[in-house]
């Protein structure tokens, strides 16, 4: 499971805003997700760093800005020779996504709930207890990454453990350079553990429930 990144489908995918009580449709093409979310090793391993809190080289990653996520996957691109994803100007507070680069990024919102739906439909991809980390399971603390039941896509810990930062601004007309996070951390309720459930935070906030996974293209649509 190190490092494994899975094939999503192409499909469609449901989006809904409560404060604008507006709904949207996405369709959504295929690409590929890390199996889990970055872990403290990987992380480590591709900037030689170790932040956050606890310590484990199979815990995920956590005290990580937006920011940190975006950087990661950049210099994660050019290990790999790849084309990195994003062109930066943090003194700006800007990034633009090259959307032919065939580099790591971060899954758009729309690309996080399908993926995590995994052809599902209800709130959750499977019962609560056997698919995340959560409050109520979790001892207060964080865990180690593949532990509970993955969807059927092969995905774990899309819920519970930390939450995802995603590419997409969350609503730039009120809260302007705030970013996604999706999923649910190990400190949460249940009724934040849904595919649904939109959070957001500054883009350079750090907290140790918020991580990150990295997406690619399919590499049958960049060949």
């Amino acid at each position: 499971m190190r490092n494994e990144m899975v094939a999503v489908p192409a499909g469609r995918v449901a989006l809904s805003d409560r404060r604008t009580e507006r709904s949207w449709t996405v369709e959504v093409a295929s690409f590929r997700m890390s199996a889990v979310p970055v872990t403290q090793g990987w992380y480590a391993r591709v900037t030689g760093e170790w932040p956050g809190s606890a310590r484990g080289d199979r815990l995920p990653v956590e005290g990580v800005s937006w920011w940190d996520a975006v950087r990661f996957c950049n210099t994660l691109s050019r290990a790999e020779g790849l084309t990195p994803a994003y062109h930066l100007r943090p003194e700006a507070g800007m990034a633009d996504w090259d959307t032919s680069a065939d580099g790591y990024r971060l899954p758009t919102e729309a690309e996080w709930e399908h993926a995590c739906r995994a052809g599902s439909t209800g709130p959750r991809y499977g019962r609560l207890e056997e698919i995340a980390w959560y409050g109520g399971n979790s001892d207060d603390r964080i865990h180690a990454v593949g532990g509970k039941q993955p969807n059927a896509w092969g995905l774990y810990d899309m819920l519970g453990n930390v939450w995802d930062w995603c590419w997409d601004l969350y609503d730039a007309e009120v809260y302007g350079t705030y970013r996604v996070l999706r999923g649910g951390g190990w400190s949460d309720e249940h009724w934040s553990c849904r595919a649904s459930v939109r959070r957001r935070s500054h883009p350079t906030f750090r907290i140790d429930d918020v991580g990150f996974r990295v997406v690619r293209p399919d590499p049958r649509q960049t060949s």
